[in-house]
């Protein structure tokens, strides 16, 4: 009878760690993770290369959201977070002319439910000599910019959006980081 009650408390045990183990994975790894910050960093101000070469210096009072950010050596992505205004680049290998880099980004635009792009692409110059095109969208309840630079075979895709009061009062912060884009 004495092995049986010992087996019988041996599974007990084991049966309230695999609860506890459970537990903590349902609510105690959740409640750890909403108490690590998201990591938005600010960097505004600072030179921020975004991947491939592509440098950028973001507007003064930008964060950078990590979960969404991908530096690398023939790539990169960054999200930048200036107050509620998204401002992303994203840099990948393109073979092609400026045309289809920009038709390319228009379809990735008009792929999402409920965005349209506005208007005609107008050219624009960085302050570093990039040639690229620019255009406007619009989405449920926000508008958008958008540009797009050719430089060393990789196109440089930079989209912003944010709701229409936001969006005027980041603008022009937004507009000058666009211009200091540069391919080193």
């Amino acid at each position: 009878m004495a092995t049986a009650g010992v087996r019988l408390l041996r599974n007990l045990a084991s049966s309230v760690a695999v609860l506890a183990v459970i537990l903590f994975v349902a609510w105690g790894l959740p409640a750890i993770n909403r108490l690590v910050p998201a990591g938005h960093d600010t960097i505004g101000g600072k030179a921020y290369a975004v991947g491939a070469g592509v440098v950028v210096v973001p507007p003064e009072q930008a964060e950078i959201d990590p979960s969404k950010t991908r530096p690398g050596t023939d790539r990169g992505t960054v999200l930048f977070l200036v107050g509620p205004v998204r401002y992303v680049i994203v840099v990948a290998p393109f073979v092609g002319a400026l045309s289809d880099a920009a038709g390319k980004l228009r379809e990735k635009i008009t792929g999402t439910r409920g965005y349209q792009v506005t208007g005609a692409d107008d050219p624009v110059t960085t302050a570093g000599g990039l040639n690229g095109l620019q255009g406007s969208y619009s989405a449920p309840g926000r508008l958008g910019r958008y540009a797009v630079f050719l430089s060393k075979g990789r196109s440089i895709e930079v989209t912003v959006s944010g709701a229409q009061s936001e969006l005027a009062n980041q603008m022009a912060g937004i507009e000058a980081s666009i211009a200091s884009i540069e391919q080193r």
